[in-house]
């Protein structure tokens, strides 16, 4: 699956939701099942600045793929995490850098529901993740 195919995939499971306070539910629970991200790993490294909350990103070059650890001590962020690695996580730099989340952000209607403070820090995400994928490309 590519990310594009993993951004349509995100697309349709949100369609079964008839409102935004169970689109936030099912984001808090995608947050819930991020994997363990040990202490050692937050550092300034791989903090994400730019973030409300306090959000770490640990990169990893898997042969031909960027493997993609992290975490924030806030739910609802955790939550967008889960999203970014269902799109970038375990991609190769090109098919990361050739699926922009801009439309995707848009068609899920985070653009118009995240507060500023949480866009921004989204934001900075998807940043980090794309300077990545540019350096290993």
């Amino acid at each position: 699956m590519s990310a594009q195919d993993a951004q349509q995939e995100l697309l349709d499971e949100f369609e079964f939701f008839d409102n935004w306070m169970d689109r936030y539910q099912y984001i808090i629970d995608l947050g819930k099942q991020l994997p363990e991200y040990p202490d050692e790993w937050k550092t300034e490294a791989f903090k994400i600045e730019g973030c409300q909350s306090q959000v770490w990103i640990r990169p990893q070059r898997q042969g031909d793929y960027l493997h993609f650890d992290a975490i924030s001590d806030a739910a609802i962020v955790s939550g967008l995490i889960a999203i970014l690695m269902k799109i970038y996580n375990d991609r190769t730099p090109q098919d990361i850098l050739e699926t922009p989340p801009d439309s995707f952000m848009q068609a899920l209607g985070l653009d118009k529901h995240l507060s500023p403070t949480r866009s921004n820090g989204l934001h900075a995400m998807i940043k980090r993740i794309f300077t990545i994928a540019q350096l290993e490309q």
